[in-house]
């Protein structure tokens, strides 16, 4: 049995470069976002719930740490989603709804998009990381020799990286959607009643999406052809009801500070189904 010591020797360069790297990331968001706010010209109720779910992403750079130190299959498709949806997290909040990005901004967003395209590089043009990244998730097991917490095969067929992808970005779809609807609460408190309906429909419609993705996501990692075909209609069905909310209650601005993440989740879910279904020829 190895002890900790010997597997943190073990580890290849590559993981502890790549570790580090997440951890200065984690700390850049953090860094990056509070100064965005400080230099902000408007600090309203949009901002700060915006704001406020783009510094969160920094737990899941210490959530991908993990994944990464105990060299799990997912990490490369979570760390993808997470290194896109970041970048485009602080992209629209560093655009001011009139004028220039101030230049302390535009630099932090420079900085910390060279620190996602750079975690994105090493999950998946590192050969000493993909040879690390090759554990499935351990499970409780009961058999001869007792109960134990160990890591096993998966009961299930083996899944595609590109299906894999394609999960965790389709549970990026309820975050994406409830945080603009959050956000449309401030029309709420402006007192424009007419917008409650809508409101409470868009923050049903998220939740409700979570559990949909869920689902299909549970039956197409078994290798169910349909369940892809349900998650594409599920994908049409959340920007049908995403884009033209964010355009009604948040204008143009928010259609493409809250839309444009939503639709780059669904083009890479459509893709990793796509690409999983019908694999490339070699």
């Amino acid at each position: 049995m190895r002890t900790a010591a010997e597997t943190e020797v073990r580890r290849p360069s590559a993981v502890r470069a790549l570790t580090a790297l997440l951890a200065v990331t984690a700390a850049a968001t953090v860094v990056v976002e509070v100064l965005n706010w400080w230099y902000a010209p408007e600090q309203g109720f949009g901002l700060a719930v915006r704001t406020g779910w783009a510094m969160l992403r920094s737990f899941g750079f210490l959530l991908l740490i993990g994944h990464v130190r105990r060299g799990r299959t997912v990490a490369r498709p979570f760390g993808l989603i997470l290194a896109v949806t970041t970048v485009f997290a602080l992209g629209r909040l560093i655009v001011p709804r009139q004028g220039v990005p101030p230049l302390p901004g535009l630099l932090g967003f420079a900085l910390l998009t060279a620190l996602c395209a750079t975690v994105v590089w090493l999950l998946y043009r590192s050969p000493a990381l993909a040879g690390h990244l090759v554990r499935q998730r351990s499970r409780l097991v009961i058999d001869r020799s007792g109960i134990s917490w160990r890591e096993t095969p998966p009961r299930r067929p083996e899944a595609s990286a590109w299906l894999l992808t394609a999960r965790v970005a389709a549970f990026t779809y309820s975050p994406l959607m409830l945080v603009p609807a959050l956000v449309a609460t401030a029309a709420i408190l402006d007192g424009q009643l007419l917008a409650v309906p809508a409101v409470l429909l868009w923050l049903g419609a998220g939740i409700a999406t979570s559990y949909l993705v869920l689902f299909c996501t549970a039956f197409l990692l078994r290798g169910r052809s349909w369940a892809g075909t349900l998650l594409i209609v599920v994908t049409v069905a959340v920007l049908a009801v995403d884009l033209p909310l964010c355009w009604w209650l948040l204008g143009l601005d928010g259609l493409i500070r809250d839309g444009a993440p939503l639709i780059v989740a669904a083009m890479l879910t459509v893709y990793g189904i796509r690409r999983a279904t019908h694999p490339t020829p070699t």
